[in-house]
């Protein structure tokens, strides 16, 4: 295991995520409210991935992506790619959201995912099932949802979600 990040000082964790219909923003949400939890005397800011103009500040960065297409957004793309070299200094978690069912579907990671590993030195990228609710597509994306005949539904495991943060925020403090 790494050396804690903050040194026993105050740890400056971001977490950003970019999120097409809210759910992936609601596990970044989540993932905020853990380690804000575990570390009381850690800043957690939470911001949209396409609003994030510079990550020198911080300590640490948890970064993820609705995937659509196998494909990470492009604000969390942008982000992870136009910030590559300030990442690679500290602390990165990359997550992605999107397979859906029961199991979840597809098995596979996004196509972007590992290159954007490596560009950023993340120290692992987790991918959760997501949700999808056909009320909130618009017509092409209820069109490609029920051509594959994806399942509405919310298959977001919040244990492993909070469990991921929880080893994220123990890597912080060092234990």
């Amino acid at each position: 295991m790494s050396a804690p990040v903050g040194g026993g000082l105050a740890v400056r964790v971001l977490v950003a995520a970019a999120s097409k219909h809210g759910a992936t923003a609601e596990i970044a949400d989540r993932i905020a409210a853990r380690l804000r939890s575990a570390l009381p005397a850690a800043e957690v800011d939470i911001q949209p991935a396409g609003k994030v103009t510079a990550v020198g500040r911080y300590d640490a960065v948890v970064l993820g992506s609705a995937v659509y297409a196998g494909r990470w957004l492009d604000a969390a793309r942008n982000l992870a790619v136009k910030h590559s070299a300030e990442l690679a200094r500290v602390p990165v978690w990359l997550f992605s959201s999107g397979p859906i069912g029961d199991p979840p579907k597809p098995h596979e990671s996004p196509v972007d995912a590992a290159p954007l590993v490596v560009a950023t030195g993340a120290r692992e990228h987790a991918v959760f099932a997501g949700k999808l609710d056909r009320y909130q597509l618009r017509f092409a994306e209820r069109a490609v949802a029920t051509a594959l005949r994806a399942p509405d539904g919310d298959f977001r495991d919040w244990a492993a979600i909070d469990a991921w943060a929880g080893d994220i925020a123990r890597e912080l403090r060092g234990v």
